[in-house]
């Protein structure tokens, strides 16, 4: 769509907070599961004083769209009392094809001038979108936050970011991956730097091996027709699961903000080196061709493991073994840092000393410690494995909630223009270009059964350098 030269100026960057916050797709299953109640979160807080006008082809009345609200709340919390905050909705119905829609919303908007515009729609409407917003002028001074993948590759990527670029600055960008939003992550930052015992001890001359697990114990469910175009590698792999990584091996941020801390990320994923075939395995749960959606045919992966080498100063020689897949024994995101053994002949248990950082399912950090004591009544120096759990619980609420109370996190952040838990797009494009030939070059699906921890193949990646740690069936 062309432009009009009045609107080619590059967009004023403001850093206040934003006015209003319009949200495209209000009436899609992103906004009602996830946004919507992450909006009322705020509200209940005190930290949302903006209208909030939703856009979608619904044929709705602004009433319309408050008893979907409040609807979409109540199945969030049951206990909530939405009205209040369904109070400040409106909404906007109309085709995003048509300039009629953004002069509708222009109106809906009145005296908002700085508004934050969040893009709960299909990719594939992405540059629609932002193409009109443009036409008609409502991308000045405004934030636009766009949800994952960023892209199906890098190229794509690419693509998307000059659509959003022309438009907006960067920084008035905010890539969304709740990932980022949630406790534990915040978390791990946290516990790796403000600690000195954790801290001296996280580099290759005490680790032996990094192991990054993110596992579901449920298949592709109601998403098989989604997630049979994607599999796991775009899915998670490529952003959830890189991006912990590079939380997990980056360098302490040299200043306080958003731009220190992901040039850190950014390092980490550039000194990665790009996939290869003998790095990855691939799987398959069985009976993943017959769900709704999934091809008859398919060898999209329900499971991927892969070793990847950071190739600086700290991790170098440490292999990062990352694994995630569906239908597999437990629901468990974890990261485990195994230690190096203590000098030969001090024990015949070496490699078993590690510490477990656990990061889901309640989206709070927990942090358990494998290490050696004596044996009880040995009078030998008979050394045998003891866990010992730190957990950090938090509140009741957030771990029955994690996402949601991500979500809410992450749009005040926008809201604030606080960059620092979204994906910048250089981040975006290094992440990218370490996966690019895996999906260039898939090798083939292995088979594994349902509810097992992945298809034997797997071991073919950690032969001679010890065994994939499987989470314990009682943390």
């Amino acid at each position: 769509m062309a432009v009009p030269d009045n609107h080619r100026r590059r967009p004023t960057v403001t850093k206040q907070r934003s006015d209003a916050l319009v949200l495209f797709g209000a009436s899609g299953d992103l906004a009602r599961k996830m946004v919507l109640p992450a909006l009322h979160e705020l509200w209940r807080e005190g930290r949302l004083d903006v209208p909030v006008v939703g856009v979608a082809i619904s044929p709705w009345s602004d009433e319309d769209f408050r008893r979907h609200a409040v609807a979409a709340v109540r199945e969030s919390r049951p206990d909530a009392a939405p009205e209040g905050f369904a109070a400040r909705l409106s909404f906007v119905s109309g085709d995003y094809r048509r300039p009629a829609t953004y002069e509708r919303l222009r109106t809906a908007l009145g005296d908002a001038r700085r508004p934050l515009l969040y893009l709960a729609i299909p990719p594939a409407l992405f540059a629609e979108v932002v193409g009109r917003l443009r036409h008609a002028g409502l991308h000045e001074r405004a934030r636009i936050a766009v949800e994952k993948p960023f892209g199906h590759d890098l190229a794509s990527a690419r693509a998307l970011n000059r659509t959003l670029r022309e438009s907006f600055p960067e920084e008035s960008v905010f890539r969304v991956d709740y990932f980022l939003g949630l406790d534990a992550c915040l978390d791990l930052m946290v516990f790796r730097f403000a600690n000195l015992l954790v801290g001296s001890v996280w580099n290759r001359d005490h680790v032996a091996r990094v192991q990054v697990t993110m596992a579901e114990d449920f298949g592709v469910e109601t998403r098989g027709a989604f997630y049979d175009a994607v599999g796991a590698v775009r899915d998670v792999v490529q952003n959830h699961l890189l991006q912990l990584v590079a939380l997990a091996a980056m360098e302490p941020p040299a200043a306080p903000g958003a731009g220190a801390l992901r040039d850190e990320k950014v390092k980490v994923l550039r000194a990665m080196r790009p996939l290869r075939a003998d790095d990855v395995v691939r799987g398959q749960y069985r009976g993943y061709r017959e769900e709704h959606g999934v091809a008859a045919d398919s060898d999209v992966e329900s499971y991927v493991a892969l070793r990847a080498w950071i190739a600086n100063e700290r991790w170098a020689g440490v292999p990062f073994r990352v694994r995630t897949g569906k239908r597999l024994a437990r629901t468990v995101t974890e990261l485990v840092v195994e230690l190096r053994p203590p000098p030969a002949g001090a024990t015949d248990t070496a490699g078993i000393e590690h510490l477990r950082v656990r990061l889901s399912p309640h989206g709070q950090l927990a942090v358990g410690l494998r290490t050696r004591t004596p044996r009880p009544g040995s009078a030998a120096l008979d050394l045998a494995a003891r866990v010992t759990e730190l957990t950090h619980e938090g509140d009741r609420s957030e771990r029955e909630r994690p996402e949601a109370v991500a979500y809410a996190r992450l749009l005040d952040a926008a809201l604030s223009g606080d960059a620092a838990m979204f994906v910048r797009q250089d981040e975006v494009e290094a992440s990218w270009r370490v996966v690019d030939p895996l999906l260039e070059s898939p090798p083939p699906v292995a088979m594994y059964e349902p509810g097992s921890w992945g298809p034997p193949e797997a071991a073919r990646l950690v032969r001679g350098r010890g065994a994939w740690q499987d989470p314990p069936a009682d943390a």
